[in-house]
């Protein structure tokens, strides 16, 4: 199984991005999903999680401006596709941000893309 995220990129405070996240490999569907982000000399910190049944948690310095969602579980192509959609952006939100996925009983990770936000 792999995860490939993609959507990084460096934005302006105040801007928007939406970053997606896909596993390969398995024909499996998540059972939970998240987004992570790590800030140069921080640790690693959740951003968004949700569960297969819709159960979904932000970190509070995200609530009201990003939103975890998936795509269309009756597609094939889409059931273990992730996005995170990011508003009003701040230099804070700057970090590598990962997602992860449960599938088959265990997690996985994906490479990781970068998010740069300038004041």
């Amino acid at each position: 199984v792999q995860l490939q995220a993609s959507g990084g990129g460096l934005v302006q405070a105040g801007e928007s991005l939406r970053l997606s996240c896909a596993a390969s490999g398995t024909t499996s569907t998540f059972t939970a999903a998240g987004w992570y982000r790590q800030a140069p000399g921080k640790q690693r910190e959740m951003v968004a999680h949700m569960t297969a049944g819709g159960s979904v948690t932000y970190a509070d310095s995200v609530k009201g401006r990003f939103a975890i969602s998936r795509g269309n579980v009756r597609n094939r192509d889409l059931k273990n596709t992730v996005y995170l959609q990011m508003e009003n952006l701040n230099p804070e939100d700057t970090a590598v941000y990962y997602c992860s996925m449960s599938l088959i009983s265990r997690a996985y990770w994906g490479q990781g893309t970068q998010v740069t936000v300038s004041s």
